[in-house]
């Protein structure tokens, strides 16, 4: 057995999430807080229900003084080729939270046939990603 392969799938599972079991943790209402780490304009446009629009470049100490230290916050960005996802996950962990990355982004939960809300949302409309 090999503890360095062991070790690295054991970590993705530990730091990402994806769209089906964050659906299922919604449903089931587990703890867990859903961020955009996009561009406000980008989240206005189309999110994941009941996500917050928490840009990366915003996340500090004041800006999550409000949200639930122990719940687990998912963040999320459009999918492949942005990574806003993963620079808010980099800021919420460390100011201290738990926290997944969604794996795929909005992208996947929409592949996935999960809803989402916002202006877009009900139009095939593409929009400009937001994620910088």
């Amino acid at each position: 057995m090999d503890n360095d392969q062991l070790r690295h799938y054991a970590n993705k599972l530990a730091y990402e999430i994806d769209s089906w079991d964050l659906k299922v943790a919604l449903d089931a209402r587990e703890r867990v807080i859903v961020i955009d780490a996009r561009s406000a304009q980008a989240y206005a446009a189309e999110h994941i229900p009941g996500a917050i629009s928490l840009p990366h470049r915003t996340m500090n100490e004041d800006t999550t003084a409000t949200l639930d230290r122990s719940a687990l916050v998912v963040t999320y960005c459009d999918g492949i080729g942005c990574n806003a996802s993963t620079k808010g996950a980099l800021n919420m962990t460390k100011i201290g939270f738990r926290v997944k990355e969604l794996m795929g982004g909005l992208d996947w939960w929409k592949r996935d046939g999960h809803p989402t809300e916002g202006q877009a949302a009900a139009s095939d409309k593409n929009t400009a990603c937001g994620c910088g």
